[in-house]
């Protein structure tokens, strides 16, 4: 009895009253906020990755491609001391160009390349696919995170270069590059995770 109590009371929804100090505050992801560093922040993710799609879009084999060309991302290079998730940026510029190339372009699953062969041999088995016909890329997009870091008695300061490359696949020239950079300085540092 005690112990359907105790199950009971660990049902009931009860209000937890918020530590003291400011309350969580939801914000657009460009804005600046309250809690921030020098390094890498949400709205420097938007500014540089809607810059890239906006450049990317620009490039004559994308804006006078007859038919959408065909890109697969390559992980971009994290050379800053900040541990960030490096694919975020790619990420948010393929779905900025998803949303808003209106299919001027098209994009690889390479990432899901073993759960697509799981599919196609599932539906082979069950006599409903033809012959594999995964399509090859013609342009590969990837990019670099690279900083510079200070630190004194005065404080922290961070300069980060943001670049990317569009590099065509059969021949490994470069299309496209397109580069953004930040500096920052504070009198102390946030901790980034």
């Amino acid at each position: 009895m005690a112990g359907a109590l105790v199950w009971l009371g660990g049902c009931s929804s009860r209000e937890v009253p918020a530590p003291a100090g400011r309350p969580v505050v939801e914000m657009n992801a460009d804005d600046r906020g309250f809690v921030e560093g020098t390094g890498i922040e949400s709205q420097d993710l938007v500014a540089v990755s809607d810059q890239m799609a906006r450049s990317i879009l620009a490039v004559p084999q994308i804006a006078q491609a007859q038919t959408p060309p065909v890109i697969v991302l390559d992980p971009v290079m994290n050379k800053t001391r900040f541990p960030i998730s490096k694919d975020i940026f790619l990420t948010r510029l393929r779905t900025r160009l998803n949303a808003q190339a209106a299919g001027k372009v098209q994009f690889l699953a390479r990432d899901r390349m073993a759960a697509l062969q799981r599919e196609h041999e599932l539906n082979a088995a069950n006599g409903v696919a033809g012959p594999v016909a995964f399509k090859g890329a013609d342009f590969i997009l990837t990019g670099a995170l690279e900083s510079i870091s200070t630190r004194t008695s005065q404080g922290q300061s961070d300069y980060i270069l943001y670049s990317f490359q569009l590099i065509d696949a059969r021949t490994s020239v470069i299309v496209w590059e397109d580069a953004s950079e930040i500096k920052k300085q504070g009198l102390e540092d946030a901790a980034y995770r």
